[in-house]
């Protein structure tokens, strides 16, 4: 919890690389009055200090805007370091103070709850403290005009504090409404899914216990006048044993081995070839459950998992463990009973990758022109959630299935 407040996850390289463009612009524009001048070597530390105070005071909040997406706490406490020594060193506002309101904004945006309050704080100590060092002379006894220029630099300086992180603070509220907006949108989308599903197979369930009934009614009974037919001539042909005894008799047994065989074959069209239905009530499966899918599928498979699984959707959870499962299906089938596979899975920040590699028989002459329902439904999977599928033969022998998926919707983009 605490370093998920320190370090917000979701900040990524375009970030970073905004970021210190953004330092690297102001600093430009507001650092390079502050350089250095020269010292005589008789310098004393007091005179040493108030000379580089006003340049270090100035590098240290530009730079903490570095950090203002990564870590605004920590951007926070640099400035508010910097804020500090300006007040010691400089009896006037520097204008490196243009990079308070800056990460009084990106506080109140990615800090959630009540810690981001703590902008406010300190804005709130430093808008008092700040006007003081520059407009009074004697604090003991201020006079009107400086009292009123005191009252002015305080609303100022609140102002610059209040506002960006009052327009932070919205910014982020109307993001998380879109964000359960969407995730609102995507259950009612998956429970539709299920729904129709569900309404689906009853439809199944009905038809064929209804075409299950009347083939037994037919059939059953066909079958059964045989055998009666069959019998019965075989006791006619008493009379003529050497003609039609045997021809009755296989007729007979033919007719009973039909009618168990109709008999069983029915029973399974009437309940299905998933009797159980544990599948219709098992939860979906998870990225945690690739672990085990790998291990029962064969001691022939190994697998490398590189990063943390991220939090992500169902739908994006579930479509990563179909595509190694069907590729593991695929390898079992056709890669031969000496062939080995790996599984590689890398969690990175926008997009998950999966690599099933084996060094089966398969090779190009070995595809077929028409791929089976099997990388057909993988694609699909894929392209639904935005991603993309690799799947052919290698070169070395064996077949490749790569799948690329990103972690964030397209069109989703980070403020």
């Amino acid at each position: 919890m605490y370093r998920d407040l320190l370090f917000p996850p979701g900040a990524t390289r375009h970030d970073w690389v905004l970021d210190a463009a953004l330092a690297a612009g102001l600093g430009l524009l507001t650092v390079p009055p502050y350089g250095v001048r020269g010292l005589p070597s008789y310098a004393t530390t007091g005179e040493l200090l108030f000379a580089i105070g006003p340049l270090v005071s100035a590098v240290l909040m530009i730079g903490s805007l570095v950090l203002r997406r990564h870590s605004p706490l920590l951007a926070l406490a640099g400035v508010t370091l910097a804020g500090l020594l300006q007040v010691i060193v400089s009896n006037q506002p520097m204008a490196t103070l243009v990079a308070v309101p800056v990460v009084a904004y990106s506080v109140a945006r990615w800090i959630p709850g009540q810690p981001a309050r703590i902008v406010v704080v300190i804005g709130s100590i430093s808008s008092v403290l700040g006007p003081m060092r520059w407009v009074l002379d004697d604090l003991g006894n201020p006079s009107l005009r400086q009292i009123i220029t005191l009252g002015l630099a305080w609303f100022v300086c609140m102002g610059l504090v209040i506002t960006p992180y009052a327009i932070g603070r919205r910014v982020r509220e109307s993001s998380e409404a879109h964000e359960d907006r969407v995730a609102v949108a995507e259950e009612r989308y998956r429970t539709a899914l299920l729904e129709r599903e569900q309404e689906t197979r009853l439809a199944e369930s009905r038809v064929r216990t209804q075409i299950a009934r009347e083939l037994h009614d037919i059939v059953a009974h066909s079958l059964s006048v045989m055998i009666v037919q069959a019998e019965g001539g075989k006791a006619l042909a008493a009379k003529k044993p050497e003609a039609a005894t045997q021809a009755l008799t296989t007729i007979a047994e033919t007719g009973r081995e039909a009618l168990s065989e109709m008999r069983r074959i029915l029973g399974v069209l009437r309940e299905g070839p998933e009797a159980s239905g544990r599948a219709d009530f098992a939860p979906a499966p998870r990225l945690t459950d690739i672990p085990d899918l790998v291990a029962r599928a064969s001691d022939r498979v190994q697998l490398a998992v590189h990063g943390q699984p991220p939090r992500v959707s169902q739908a994006l959870e579930l479509t990563v463990y179909r595509v190694v499962q069907e590729a593991l299906t695929n390898f079992l089938k056709h890669a031969g009973p000496q062939a080995t596979a790996m599984v590689t899975i890398t969690y990175g920040m926008r997009e998950i990758a999966i690599d099933v590699l084996d060094n089966g028989v398969a090779s190009p002459s070995a595809i077929p022109q028409n791929p089976g329902h099997g990388l057909r439904g993988m694609h699909e999977r894929v392209a639904s959630m935005g991603g993309r599928l690799l799947t052919r033969a290698r070169p070395s022998g064996g077949f490749q299935v790569t799948a690329v998926l990103p972690i964030r919707p397209t069109g989703l983009e980070k403020e």
